[in-house]
């Protein structure tokens, strides 16, 4: 039988609490409440969730903190949960390392869908690092550091985790959003995204842009990163872009 994904829930509502655990309990999650910040740090590293669902407004140290605080050392997938609704407080918590944000009033099902979300992508990306080469075969030079999350190709290092670039043991230097649409792409070999899919994951549900920002960020990505023999940024024309892999034959 499979082992049941565990689920941090961090909120001074208790009542609230107990009713995102129900809803997830009844999805066969398994999950802990903590009620403050401090506590939530310290239910981390003892309950070794794979999710944390997190609210802003805790006594003591806030979501925020907590949010910076597990960002250090994991890449755990964060979902924020606040009544703080304001797009600066959405694009604060993602910028600090959430992995989604959603505002209360919430939706059960909503909430379901969005916990799934997330742990599939982070599942994807674990399955990309795994695939990927070894860093002697690639693009990284000896004794660099990656962290937990990246993925590796030949001649070529994506981190995630310190925000770098490594092509033919050179780094690369990017701007986040660049790197970011970079790595997202790379983390999901030979899956093909329209402009839209992927303005949603890397600049969020609330940015206010068009689809050419895409092509702009990869008009440069081509300029500095050129195309292998192995693997390399593809237009896939009428729909989106993918990172295609090529096999050995």
């Amino acid at each position: 039988m499979a082992e049941k994904q565990k689920i941090l829930i961090v909120d001074d509502d208790e009542n609230i609490a107990e009713l995102i655990s129900l809803y997830l309990i009844k999805e066969c999650y398994q999950t802990k409440e903590v009620y403050d910040g401090e506590e939530a740090l310290k239910a981390f590293k003892e309950y070794q969730p794979d999710l944390v669902l997190l609210d802003l407004m805790l006594p003591g140290m806030d979501g925020y903190q907590v949010c910076r605080e597990i960002r250090k050392d994991s890449s755990t997938p964060i979902i924020i949960l606040s009544a703080k609704g304001e797009v600066f407080d959405k694009v604060l918590g993602l910028e600090l390392g959430a992995d989604d944000y959603m505002s209360k009033p919430f939706d059960s099902k909503e909430l379901v869908a969005r916990v799934k979300a997330v742990l599939r992508r982070a599942s994807s990306n674990t399955a990309a690092n795994s695939a990927a080469s070894e860093p002697a075969d690639n693009g990284l030079p000896a004794g660099i550091d990656l962290g937990e999350k990246y993925v590796c190709y030949p001649d070529l290092c994506i981190s995630i985790s310190n925000y770098s670039v490594y092509y033919f043991k050179k780094k690369v230097e990017m701007p986040p959003k660049e790197l970011e649409l970079f790595y997202y792409l790379a983390s999901h070999p030979n899956q093909v995204f329209t402009r839209e899919q992927l303005l949603d994951c890397i600049w969020g549900y609330e940015y206010i842009g068009d689809t050419r920002t895409i092509d702009v960020h990869i008009k440069r990505l081509r300029e500095k990163i050129r195309n292998h023999d192995k693997w390399g940024l593809c237009t896939v024309w009428g729909i989106g872009y993918k990172f295609e892999t090529k096999s050995e034959s």
